[in-house]
C-alpha cells in the first residue's frame, strides 16, 4: 500500500496558520474516482482515500509508515519567508539606488 506523508498548508480562507505545524500521512488511491450514477457525485471504491493520521513530526509518520510496511514518499513543506513591515513603510522615501 502507498501513502504520502506531508506537512498541510495554510488554507486559504483563512488568516491563521492553524492545523499547519503537525504532519499528515494520506494514503494513495488504489482505484480511480468516478461519477457516480445516480447523484453525480465523485465516488471511489476504497474508503482508505478518506483516512488522514496526524503526527507532531515527520519522523514519527515515516516510523509509522516503515513499522505498517507502507511504501511512502515524503513531500517536503516550503519554508515561509517573512519580511516584516508595517504600514508606515509604504511611505517611507528611498533613494532611487535602495529601491528594488
Amino acid at each position: 500500500m502507498k501513502a504520502r506523508i506531508y506537512k498541510p498548508v495554510k488554507n486559504a480562507m483563512q488568516s491563521g496558520r492553524a492545523n499547519t505545524s503537525e504532519w499528515v500521512l494520506e494514503y494513495e488511491l488504489e482505484t480511480p474516482r468516478r461519477p457516480e450514477p445516480l447523484m453525480g457525485w465523485v465516488a471511489a471504491d476504497d474508503t482508505l482515500n478518506q483516512v488522514r493520521i496526524r503526527f507532531l513530526t515527520k519522523e514519527a509518520a515515516i516510523a509509522f509508515a516503515e513499522k505498517e510496511g507502507f511504501e511512502y514518499t515524503v513531500s517536503e513543506s516550503h519554508v515561509r519567508k517573512v519580511k516584516p513591515q508595517s504600514y508606515i513603510d509604504n511611505f517611507k522615501y528611498q533613494p532611487a539606488e535602495e529601491k528594488k
